[in-house]
């Protein structure tokens, strides 16, 4: 029933609603019961970068799915399309020994996000270095006559999916190798902004409400910094540079944010932002930390995301306040206003 696979799967998917029958379907036969399985163990479902443990179990996963079937090659195994002399076998194999269950085994995550990492990590095509003069030709020939259908040229090109779309996308861009203007960039951070909260959406919906409340830039929490942006669709956003300037543009940003971040905290300059920090908390008589605005207050103290100020304002109240756990918020801004703030204005 797919009224009732797609209302069950939504306990673990949110954005559920938005995925097609067809791959509700398949969801409910390869997923469904995996993810109860999990939830009885305490597990969450994850979306996102999958962790150094997980690809671990990935490789794990499949070299023992090797040695169950006797299939030669992980290349064989998840892209038996390159072998079709030998695919009957292959696809007979995978169906009678439980392919996809073995392939998702200890990895809370949909199977097909798993298979999906599964080849990336595998294709020996995603690692054959810089692309010749004759490859660059041959790419532009293929685009043409095939449209963007990625997966064909890919195999034309013996080249992954995304190493094929990601050049093309560079060679046919109109290339702007002058310095960014405040519009390019401008550009550039609102589409950061805008897919990175759309990523957010489908993860974590609940916490989205923060999110819209953000009017800075770099909302972003440090964690999530340097994760895997879809570096095409910026290009496209952009209009003037490639994928490629847009990543380095990006991350010279951060690490100019960075930068100014640990100036700040540093010195002198680090104690003036404590006791700007403790003042304005004080000021805003705010009963919880979900009635600040950290995001003015961020603005107030220094040119920093609000997660700086937030880490901040948690080292404050560890080192300082005395049995901080067992005190309310506004406790714990009074215990630093009334006995940190006269030490720190000291110090100064």
């Amino acid at each position: 029933d797919l009224d009732t696979a797609r209302h069950e799967l939504e306990e673990f998917i949110p954005h559920v609603k938005n995925i097609s029958d067809g791959s509700i379907k398949k969801m409910a036969g390869r997923d469904l019961m995996r993810f109860k399985e999990f939830k009885r163990q305490g597990i969450a479902v994850k979306f996102g970068r999958f962790t150094q443990k997980e690809n671990k179990q990935i490789r794990k996963n499949v070299e023992e799915f090797l040695s169950l079937t006797g299939i030669d090659s992980a290349e064989k195994l998840l892209f038996t399309s390159r072998y079709p002399e030998d695919k009957d076998t292959i696809y007979r194999l995978k169906m009678e020994h439980h392919f996809c269950e073995k392939i998702s085994e200890g990895i809370p995550r949909p199977w097909r996000l798993i298979y999906y990492r599964a080849r990336k990590m595998f294709d020996p095509n995603n690692y054959k270095g810089r692309y010749t003069e004759e490859e660059k030709e041959k790419l532009k020939k293929y685009q043409a006559l095939h449209g963007n259908d990625w997966k064909k040229i890919s195999e034309l090109m013996s080249r992954s999916n995304l190493s094929v779309a990601m050049k093309y996308s560079e060679i046919k861009s109109a290339i702007n190798y002058g310095p960014w203007t405040k519009e390019e960039t401008q550009k550039l951070m609102s589409a950061v902004k805008e897919i990175m909260k759309r990523k957010v959406e489908t993860e974590n919906p609940s916490s989205l409400s923060s999110l819209e409340q953000s009017n800075t830039d770099l909302w972003i929490e440090r964690e999530k910094l340097n994760q895997p942006l879809p570096w095409t669709e910026i290009e496209t956003r952009v209009g003037s540079r490639y994928w490629r300037q847009c990543k380095q543009k990006w991350n010279s940003i951060l690490a100019s944010k960075l930068v100014r971040e640990r100036q700040l905290y540093s010195g002198t300059k680090g104690l003036k932002a404590k006791i700007n920090l403790i003042k304005r908390l004080y000021e805003s008589k705010a009963e919880d930390a979900s009635e600040v605005n950290w995001d003015d207050l961020s603005n107030a103290v220094g040119d920093v995301p609000r997660a700086y100020v937030q880490a901040k304002f948690y080292r404050l109240k560890v080192s300082s306040v005395p049995l901080w756990k067992r005190k309310t918020f506004s406790e714990i801004i009074d215990y630093l206003y009334e006995n940190k703030l006269p030490e720190l204005e000291e110090k100064l």
